[in-house]
């Protein structure tokens, strides 16, 4: 028997909470009180020498009943300028970002949110212009 969503949800949100890693990427529930924890949110600090440098993203991952046999659906909530990004919805496009388009079981949201800091400093996005900080897509 391989190990459970719930379970591996389990050591994630673990994980997220208590920061493991070098503290630039950062996750957890978005609702405490959702059981089947299907709803996350993520946190990247913008890499530095690049535009992304010092800024804040905000994220939303959703996991449907598959995780993580299949990847989370990934939103910006913060307004970002990437290539991998629906300009107007903030919808990481699985097909344009290969994490996403690759997905392995073992893969985990901490390593999702670090491939798209690691998209942030990529030459094709480090010096794309970024709307304004502070501003988001809007909500659903």
């Amino acid at each position: 028997m391989t190990m459970g969503s719930a379970a591996s949800d389990t050591v994630e949100l673990e994980r997220g909470e208590k920061g493991i890693g070098d503290g630039s990427v950062s996750y957890g529930m978005d609702d405490g009180d959702d059981i089947v924890m299907r709803s996350w949110t993520g946190t990247i600090i913008g890499p530095l020498n690049c535009v992304h440098e010092g800024r804040i993203y905000q994220l939303k991952l959703v996991c449907d009943k598959d995780y993580p046999d299949k990847p989370p659906a990934v939103r910006f909530h913060s307004r970002i300028n990437l290539a991998c990004v629906h300009p107007d919805t903030g919808v990481v496009e699985a097909d344009k970002l290969p994490t996403l388009r690759e997905w392995r079981r073992e893969y985990t949201m901490e390593h999702l949110l670090t491939q798209l800091k690691k998209e942030m400093a990529a030459p094709h996005n480090r010096r794309l212009p970024q709307p304004p900080e502070g501003t988001f897509f809007f909500s659903d």
